[in-house]
C-alpha cells in the first residue's frame, strides 16, 4: 500500500500523474485489440462461408509465401553485405557502409509502383533491350512479369534488407577481433569463419532485423495490391471498401493479428536457448581482410546491386518522371495542399507522440517496477499491429469518444457534435500516434539510459524536484535522442498508406494517397511528384543512420528504437 505521505511527497516532486498517465497511454494503444475483438464476434452474415472458402485460403498462403521468401532475401542480402563491409577491405567500402542503408528510404509502395513502370513492356527498360536486339515488337521479347509472386518476393527483399544490414552490421563491428583470429589459427578460411563464428554470434541481430523487416512487409499494401499478389492486408481492405463488410473485415484482421503475434513467438522461441558471454579482454574491432582482382570486384558488385535495385534505379526514375511532369504542368495547387496536408498531420502525431514517448520514459525511469513494465510492454504493442488492422481497431473507440463529446455537447448546449474524431484529422494522429509510440518511447528511454541516475541524486540532495531534474538536466541532455526520435516518427508518418488510407477524412489526400489513387489508374507520371516527395523525407532518417553508421559512439545517435516490435 501506499502511504498519504508516499501520495503527498510525489505530489510535491512533480511525478504523481506519470502512472495514471502511462496507464491511460497503455489503455488507449490496446483499444483497438479490444475492440477487434468485440467486432470479430459480431459475425460477418452470410459472407463469412465465402471468405472461409475462396478468400482466407489464397490470403493466407500468399502472405506466408510472401513473408517466407521476403524473410530469406533480406536474410542472405543484409547479412553478406554486413559482413562484406566489416571484414574486408575492397574500393568504395567506405561508402557503402552507409549507402547501403538507402533503399529504407524507398517505401515498398513506391517501389512497386516505379517498377511497374520501368520494367513495362513499353517501359524504358524493355525498350531499350529491344532496341539494343533490333527488335521492333514487344511481342518479340518476353521478360517475366514483375505482376507476380516472385517479382512481390524480390522487390521487398531489396527494399527491407537495411533492417538486417544495420543490426547485423552492428553485431560484426562489436565482436572482438581475437575470435575471428582463434579461428583463422586452427585452419578455418573466410567461408568457414563466417558460417561457424561470426553468423552464430549475430543471430540475435539477424532475428530482430528479419522481424522488423517482415512487419514492414504483412503491413504492405499498395505494393502487394498493385503487384497483383492478394495477401491478407490487401483481403482486409477490399472486404471491408468493396464489400463494405466491417466484421467479416475485423475477422480477418483478428487472424492476421494472430499471424504477427506467431511471427513474434517463432522469434523468440528459435533464441531461447542461446547466451552469449563476452570476455573480460577488452574488444577490438577486426581488421578487415584486404581483397584484390576479382574478388575485390565481386564484392564490390555484391554491395553495389542491392543498392542499384532498391534505390538508384526506382530514385532516378521518379525524378525523371517528376522533371517531366513540372515541365509540362507545373506544381499542382492540389498537390501543394496534399504536402501541406501530409506535413501537419504527421507533425501533430509526431509532437503528440513525442510527448506521450517522454511521459512513459520519464514513468519507466523514476519508478520501474513490474506494474510499469507492463505498461510499457502494452504502449509499445502499436508497432507490432499493421495500419489496416490498427485502423479497424480504432473504428469501435472512435465511436464511443464520438457518442461521448455529443452527449456532453448535447447537455451543455442542447446541440450535438457529429462525428468529432472519425471524420477528423484527430482519428489519422491517434492511429500515428498508436502504431509509431515505441519509436519515441525507445529513443527517448535509450537517451536517458545513457545518463548516469548520480545526476538525478545530486540534484535531488541538491533540493531539486523529480520534476525539475527532468526539465533541467534530463531533457537537454538528451535533446539529440529527442530530435532522433521527432524525425523518425515524422517521416514514418509521411509514409504510412493503408491506415491513412481508411481513416482519412472525407476529400483529405495526403501524398501517400494521392500516389495510391494515381498508381491504381495507371496514371504513373502524375504520381511522381508525390513518390519523390516521400523518397526525399524518407532520406532524412538515412542520413541520420549513415552518421550512426559512421561514428556508433557519439551520443544521441543510435538505431531507431524499434526492437520493441520483436521483443513484444
Amino acid at each position: 500500500m501506499i502511504s498519504l505521505r508516499t501520495i503527498s511527497a510525489r505530489f510535491a516532486n512533480g511525478t504523481a500523474g506519470l502512472p495514471a498517465v502511462s496507464l491511460l497511454v497503455a489503455a488507449l494503444v490496446a483499444a483497438p485489440v479490444i475492440s477487434l475483438a468485440i467486432l470479430a464476434a459480431k459475425g460477418s452474415g452470410d459472407l463469412w462461408p465465402h471468405l472461409a472458402a475462396y478468400v482466407l485460403p489464397q490470403a493466407i498462403s500468399d502472405t506466408l509465401l510472401l513473408l517466407v521468401g521476403t524473410g530469406v532475401l533480406v536474410i542472405v542480402i543484409g547479412t553478406s553485405a554486413a559482413w562484406l563491409v566489416t571484414a574486408y577491405e575492397f574500393p568504395g567500402r567506405h561508402f557503402f557502409q552507409w549507402a547501403l542503408l538507402l533503399p529504407l528510404a524507398m517505401p515498398t509502395y513506391i517501389i512497386a509502383y516505379a517498377y511497374l513502370d520501368l520494367l513495362h513492356p513499353i517501359g524504358p527498360v524493355q525498350t531499350a533491350l529491344r532496341a539494343a536486339l533490333g527488335l521492333s515488337s514487344p511481342r518479340d521479347l518476353i521478360l517475366p512479369d514483375i505482376r507476380s509472386m516472385g517479382g512481390c518476393i524480390l522487390l521487398f527483399g531489396f527494399v527491407l534488407y537495411p533492417y538486417v544490414y544495420f543490426s547485423t552490421r552492428a553485431m560484426f563491428v562489436m565482436q572482438m577481433a581475437n575470435l575471428v583470429e582463434v579461428g583463422r589459427t586452427l585452419g578455418a578460411g573466410s567461408l568457414g569463419i563466417f558460417l561457424r563464428v561470426a553468423l552464430p554470434l549475430a543471430r540475435p541481430a539477424i532475428a530482430v532485423g528479419t522481424s522488423l523487416a517482415l512487419m514492414d512487409a504483412l503491413n504492405d499494401i499498395g505494393a502487394s495490391e498493385f503487384l497483383g499478389v492478394r495477401t491478407m492486408t490487401v483481403s482486409i481492405y477490399s472486404t471491408w471498401v468493396n464489400r463494405s463488410n466491417l466484421p467479416g473485415a475485423a475477422q480477418i484482421a483478428l487472424i492476421m493479428l494472430a499471424l504477427v503475434i506467431a511471427l513474434i513467438l517463432i522469434e523468440r522461441f528459435a533464441r531461447r536457448r542461446q547466451s552469449y558471454a563476452g570476455s573480460t579482454q577488452r574488444a577490438r574491432r577486426l581488421v578487415p581482410e584486404r581483397l584484390r582482382g576479382v574478388k575485390a570486384l565481386g564484392a564490390w558488385l555484391a554491395c553495389a546491386l542491392p543498392i542499384f535495385i532498391g534505390f538508384v534505379a526506382p530514385a532516378l526514375y521518379l525524378f525523371v518522371e517528376a522533371l517531366a511532369r513540372l515541365r509540362f504542368a507545373g506544381l499542382s495547387s492540389s498537390l501543394l495542399t496534399q504536402i501541406g496536408n501530409t506535413v501537419l498531420i504527421s507533425a501533430l502525431a509526431t509532437i503528440v507522440s513525442l510527448a506521450l514517448g517522454l511521459v512513459l520514459a520519464f514513468t519507466a525511469r523514476m519508478m520501474r517496477n513490474a506494474v510499469t513494465d507492463v505498461i510499457l510492454r502494452v504502449a509499445s504493442l502499436g508497432y507490432a499491429l499493421p495500419g489496416t488492422v490498427l485502423a479497424i481497431g480504432l473504428l469501435g473507440p472512435l465511436a464511443l469518444m464520438d457518442d461521448a463529446i455529443a452527449s456532453v455537447s448535447e447537455l451543455l448546449t442542447g446541440r450535438t457534435t457529429g462525428l468529432v474524431m472519425s471524420a477528423s484529422g484527430v482519428a489519422l494522429i491517434y492511429a500515428y500516434v498508436a502504431r509509431f509510440l515505441t519509436i519515441s518511447t525507445g529513443n527517448v528511454e535509450s537517451g536517458l539510459s545513457r545518463l548516469s541516475l548520480s545526476l538525478d541524486h545530486a540534484a535531488r540532495t541538491l533540493g531539486e524536484s523529480a520534476g525539475g531534474v527532468s526539465r533541467r538536466i534530463h531533457l537537454p541532455l538528451i535533446s539529440p535522442a529527442l530530435a532522433s526520435a521527432a524525425l523518425l516518427v515524422f517521416v514514418d508518418c509521411m509514409k504510412e498508406l493503408p491506415a491513412t488510407l481508411l481513416l482519412r477524412p472525407l476529400n483529405f489526400e495526403t501524398l501517400a494517397t494521392h500516389l495510391y489513387g494515381e498508381a491504381a489508374r495507371g496514371t504513373y507520371e502524375d504520381g511522381s511528384i508525390a513518390a519523390l516527395a516521400i523518397v526525399l523525407f524518407g532520406l532524412l532518417p538515412m542520413i541520420l543512420l549513415a552518421r550512426t553508421s559512421r561514428a556508433p559512439k557519439k551520443a544521441g545517435l543510435h538505431m531507431p528504437q524499434r526492437e520493441g516490435v520483436a521483443h513484444g
